[in-house]
């Protein structure tokens, strides 16, 4: 290799070979006009040649832009975990508390129904239950919620807070009229019904302006599969009305002050309908009934007596070999000359194709003489046609 090809150096990264630097100075000759040291080049630099270099540039920007774009999907997935999760948890939160509520609630009416109870025992047990709202109410302030759901969360809150105040003035009314003669019951009762309104007020600000609008910000957020808690305080709207409140009042008055309200005390069975073929049952005919996934019988039972009754226990039998079929109901609350109907479902194994009966009894209430009209026996076959 000759020293003029050693002066040629390849370089892919500037311009056309046809451009060359010079040395300043040569003569036509081609010589340096330095003088000696013979006819010396400067390197000769070429463009790139081939698409190679050009491929490899393109696949580097694109790895690039690979990386990013996976960072960015990678972000924006911790961000809508993240998010779900804020949901899920406020939601659980407000479940745990609606739910705790709703158990005072259900507390509630088993106290104004409990038998014989007493103004002190009341006011104890009423206090209790207060006092347990008002914990609920004070953990609903201190949960953890999304902005977009901070308006009905804050309904939840005063729903809570209704229930808090309708307790309070139901107690605080008791204690104010606990000395009243009997002839004022009527006026404690709407007194008392008066603040039970409170209660049935925070089941309608927890579904309508809590509940419903949560779970609309939930769908708008995407999160439609997240469900907002519901929470019925008042099971029985009845239960809070000014004639019940007046039977109550009466009863923990006669109670307290050591009698019991005058008057006849009583309740009596009025009839047992078959459903759904609507056949009302009679102890002198047997009835052929159809058996089916929907059978049910309705059972009416009157408070015949002059007082308010509680907790009216109602027992349904049907023979059957030596494991009778056996449900059990209890009325909460009877009021005087009141009828009330209590379902009895899910009858799977009757006895097919043979006589047998269905009985009915009606637990005698505390005081009650007459008992004859309490119980029945009716006597029917079951079919599958």
């Amino acid at each position: 290799m000759s020293s003029h090809d050693d002066d040629i150096i390849d370089f892919d990264f500037f311009e056309d070979d046809a451009t060359r630097e010079q040395s300043g100075g040569r003569d036509s000759g081609g010589r340096s006009g330095g003088g000696g040291g013979g006819d010396r080049r400067r390197p000769q630099f070429r463009a790139p040649q081939g698409v190679t270099p050009l491929l490899r540039l393109i696949g580097l920007v694109a790895f690039a832009i690979l990386v990013v774009v996976l960072l960015v999907l990678w972000a924006q997935g911790c961000s809508s975990d993240r998010k779900r999760n804020d949901y899920s948890n406020a939601m659980t939160d407000l479940g745990t508390i609606g739910s705790s509520s709703a158990k005072i609630g259900t507390n509630l009416a088993e106290l104004l129904t409990t038998p014989g109870l007493k103004q002190a025992d009341l006011e104890t047990s009423l206090g209790g239950l207060i006092q347990r709202e008002q914990q609920n109410l004070e953990n609903a302030t201190k949960v953890d919620v999304p902005g977009p759901l901070r308006p009905s969360t804050d309904h939840a809150v005063e729903s809570l807070q209704l229930r808090v105040a309708g307790m309070q003035g139901l107690l605080e009314t008791f204690q104010a009229t606990k000395d009243d003669d009997s002839k004022n019951a009527t006026a404690a009762g709407e007194k008392l019904a008066e603040k039970a309104r409170l209660l049935d007020a925070s089941d309608v600000v927890w579904q309508v302006l809590f509940r419903v609008p949560a779970q609309n910000t939930m769908q708008d957020e995407g999160l439609s599969d997240l469900t907002a808690p519901p929470s019925v305080f008042v099971e029985n709207p009845d239960l809070y009305s000014a004639r019940s409140m007046t039977a109550i009042w009466l009863r923990i008055h006669g109670a307290s002050t050591g009698g019991t309200p005058s008057g006849v005390h009583g309740t009596m069975l009025e009839k047992v309908v078959v459903q759904p073929a609507g056949q009302q049952l009679s102890t002198d005919t047997e009835t052929t009934i159809k058996a089916s996934t929907d059978l049910a019988f309705d059972v009416s039972v009157k408070n015949s007596g002059e007082n308010q009754e509680v907790r009216v226990e109602v027992t349904l039998t049907i023979p059957k070999g030596t494991t009778p079929i056996v449900k059990k109901q209890t009325i909460d609350l009877l009021d005087i000359g009141e009828t009330k109907i209590v379902t009895f479902k899910d009858f799977p194994e009757v006895p097919f194709g043979e006589k047998t009966s269905v009985q009915v009894s009606v637990k005698p209430v505390a005081g009650e003489q007459n008992t004859g009209n309490n119980s029945a026996e009716y006597p029917v076959i079951f079919s599958l046609e």
